[in-house]
């Protein structure tokens, strides 16, 4: 995959990382840190500048992510409820647990969807509750916009300033990612089973 994309963006320039960045938004498992070290690499060896670079590549984040957003705004919590209602006696959950967790991205959604903006994977995913919850679309387009300005800002210029060791920041990203991954499995495994113990105890 990594030979596709700067193959890709080799050939389309600016077009190219403005179209992996917004599939990577649509698709996590497509690597943002090879396509925005390199650009970065690119600026040192081509007509590309690191603005045009920072500019084209948050474009793409943001039309990826407005588009998963309008995703979210599809999956509204009254469909949530149909689905929980037929099959969340598996999951044990409830339509309470439903709008409980709602009202939750509701209070807290502005820095969830910032600060998730600079953790891979979720980094993306995170558009999705965004719409379901109707955050209202101007503030989610505003912190949606800064979290990617500075995510791309920060590995853009990381791999212009390591210019033909681009790569080697790209296997510390993958040490940070597998971390974060590793942590995000451990939070989850820690929250169902708190779950699980509650519904317990309440049934």
């Amino acid at each position: 995959m990594q030979n596709w994309i700067t193959e890709t963006m080799e050939s389309f320039g600016y077009l190219g990382i403005f179209l992996l960045i917004a599939l990577e938004n649509l698709f996590p498992p497509i690597p943002s840190e090879v396509i925005l070290t390199f650009g970065g690499f690119m600026t040192t060896t081509s007509t590309l500048t690191k603005t045009g670079v920072i500019f084209f590549s948050t474009l793409g984040s943001v039309f990826g992510a407005i588009l998963l957003f309008g995703i979210g705004t599809l999956l509204d919590v009254q469909k949530l409820e149909k689905i929980v209602g037929k099959w969340g006696h598996i999951l044990r959950l409830t339509k309470k647990d439903i709008h409980k967790a709602n009202e939750w991205f509701t209070k807290y959604g502005v820095w969830t969807v910032f600060f998730c903006r600079l953790i891979p994977l979720i980094r993306s995913l995170i558009s999705i509750p965004a719409g379901m919850s109707r955050m209202n679309f101007w503030i989610f387009l505003l912190f949606t916009t800064l979290g990617s300005l500075i995510w791309n800002t920060i590995l853009v210029t990381v791999g212009a300033s390591v210019g033909s060791s681009w790569e080697k920041i790209v296997s510390y990203m993958d040490v940070y990612s597998n971390i974060i991954y590793a942590l995000l499995a451990v939070g989850l495994g820690i929250l169902i089973f708190i779950f699980i113990k509650k519904r317990r105890r309440s049934a």
